[in-house]
């Protein structure tokens, strides 16, 4: 354990690529990522992205559909949506941040309600709890004056909200640069360098 390490939840809403994308980055940076993924996220990566994977026991090379060295897989750790006794569960262990990406409505307003139904809900209201840095990604339009609420109630608890809206500024040529946009600055929320596009003001 060490408090460089990341948790990365990916709940049921539209964008899982987000997601998938920030743990590769992530662990292309060296960094430890403590991963959680929900049935209904499952789900979606089958819809959008055609992808089936095993979580019992849980295979990164299919998940990342690329091929990873042993030093890699060592550090993705993936827990069970309800395993409940995972050291992420605990306030005494020692994390970087939490990002939850992308964000479910659902997820959200458990979180903004306290509700701890499952290992990311806890996990999230720990870091809530405990002052640690809370990067919330939700996806979804238009939005409710309840979705909004809650959104206020997090960011007024501590949390970072920080919609998939990505920026058109830097004249994006695919899907994969809008996706590199939002993880670039989840990123950067999170001080881990990563070099997946160009910064506004920057001639290179």
């Amino acid at each position: 354990m060490s408090a460089a390490d990341i948790v990365i939840a990916i709940t049921g809403a539209s964008g899982v690529q987000y997601g998938r994308r920030l743990v590769d980055m992530l662990l292309q940076a060296g960094r430890t990522v403590h991963l959680v993924i929900s049935p209904a996220a499952c789900q979606v990566f089958l819809e959008e992205l055609s992808l089936t994977f095993d979580c019992d026991p849980f295979n990164v090379e299919q998940f990342l559909e690329k091929k990873v060295d042993d030093e890699t897989q060592s550090r993705l750790k993936f827990h069970h949506h309800q395993d409940f006794l995972a050291g992420i569960a605990s306030g005494s262990f020692r994390t970087a941040g939490m990002v939850i990406c992308p964000c479910s409505m659902g997820t959200l307003g458990s979180l903004a309600n306290g509700m701890s139904t499952n290992l990311i809900h806890r996990v999230a209201d720990v870091h809530l709890k405990e002052r640690r840095k809370l990067i919330i990604v939700p996806r979804e339009t238009p939005l409710s004056s309840i979705q909004l609420e809650n959104m206020k109630r997090l960011v007024d608890a501590g949390a970072v909200m920080l919609p998939a809206m990505p920026g058109f500024y830097l004249r994006p040529e695919s899907i994969d640069d809008l996706i590199d946009f939002i993880v670039t600055r989840i990123c950067d929320h999170l001080d881990v360098e990563v070099n997946l596009t160009k910064r506004w003001g920057n001639e290179a």
